[in-house]
């Protein structure tokens, strides 16, 4: 945090500024003591898709606690703006990139991966305590920072500006957003559409697993999930990171399946309304040329130990010397 108040400091004070702060903190690993007051077991709430146990709850514990610490960060930056005078004239947005590192939430395409928070504060702009529910895509944030410097948004760039939401969080700017997944640690290849009420989900590689990043995988959420699955007590809800094969397409009614645990793509009574969202789906993906690789990547970590595999090689080669590589071990 002090390197990022003295980039705040240290900012030509006669001309704009656009400041990127990213925070390490909550990835993974978590240590133990970070807090004076730390978060204690019955202090967190656990998501129904993993299991309550006493290594879950310590793990979402030490995650809270991460989460408080950058919290303090962030409120040290924003009285670094109050003291420099600046805040009627800059607009502070806290994002995330992606969900939690755990189980079911980061690398997923469910919202507990991809609905992340966004908080803005803008003196005498925006309203304080005023809440937007439309929907903002990541790639609508270069549009809205060009639309508040006063710059034309080129036609050849993607995204819808978010600025309009900051005055008036009532006003829709899409309809929908889309959401892919590509490879991370492991190999997998999914695409999403969400709209207000619905998320459609298209697993083009159903086979492999929907198993979470390498450093989730060595934590100790997913290996009291493998421990239960093995020993037959892990519930049906805890096991879409462990089931094939996955469901070819998923279809979740969001208000009333906030955690997308029902699957209503079979259902009779949902038929138009799959159709509807995996048409716009296959729609914006003839619009952005979206195609499956001719060839899979190797798993670079062990999908149960979290351990480096013979694929994990740097500078990365191509495709097909990995598998190379792989086959020879």
């Amino acid at each position: 945090c002090a390197d990022w108040l003295t980039a705040l400091n240290a900012r030509p004070k006669d001309q704009p500024f656009f400041l990127w702060l990213a925070a390490l903190d909550p990835h993974r690993p978590y240590d133990e003591g970070i807090l004076e007051k730390p978060h204690g077991a019955n202090d967190v709430r656990l998501p129904p898709y993993v299991p309550d146990t006493p290594e879950v709850r310590k793990d979402m514990a030490l995650y809270y606690d991460e989460a408080t610490r950058l919290d303090r960060f962030v409120g040290d930056v924003m009285e670094g703006v109050r003291d420099q005078g600046i805040a009627q004239n800059t607009l502070i947005l806290f994002i995330s990139d992606n969900g939690r590192p755990f189980p079911r939430d980061k690398t997923t395409l469910y919202d507990s991966g991809i609905r992340t928070p966004m908080f803005a504060v803008w003196k005498d702009t925006i309203a304080p305590q005023s809440v937007c529910k439309e929907l903002v895509s990541s790639i609508d944030l270069g549009a809205g920072f060009l639309e508040l410097a006063g710059v034309k948004q080129p036609s050849s760039m993607d995204g819808k500006s978010f600025a309009p939401l900051l005055k008036n969080p009532g006003k829709s700017i899409r309809n929908y957003c889309f959401a892919e997944k590509h490879w991370h640690d492991y190999e997998d290849h999914s695409r999403a559409v969400r709209s207000h009420r619905y998320k459609y989900i298209l697993n083009d590689y159903n086979d492999l697993p929907m198993t979470p990043p390498a450093d989730a995988v060595r934590g100790p959420v997913f290996q009291a999930m493998l421990k239960l699955h093995q020993a037959g007590k892990l519930k049906a809800q805890q096991q879409q990171c462990l089931t094939l094969p996955r469901p070819r397409e998923e279809l979740y009614e969001l208000v009333s399946d906030p955690h997308e645990l029902n699957n209503l793509a079979h259902h009779d009574a949902y038929q138009t309304v799959l159709k509807k969202h995996r048409d716009i789906l296959q729609s914006w993906r003839l619009a952005t040329n979206d195609t499956i690789p001719a060839m899979r990547t190797p798993d670079e970590f062990d999908r149960q130990t979290g351990g480096v595999t013979p694929a994990r090689i740097r500078p990365r080669p191509s495709k097909a010397q990995m598998k190379k590589t792989v086959l020879k071990e």
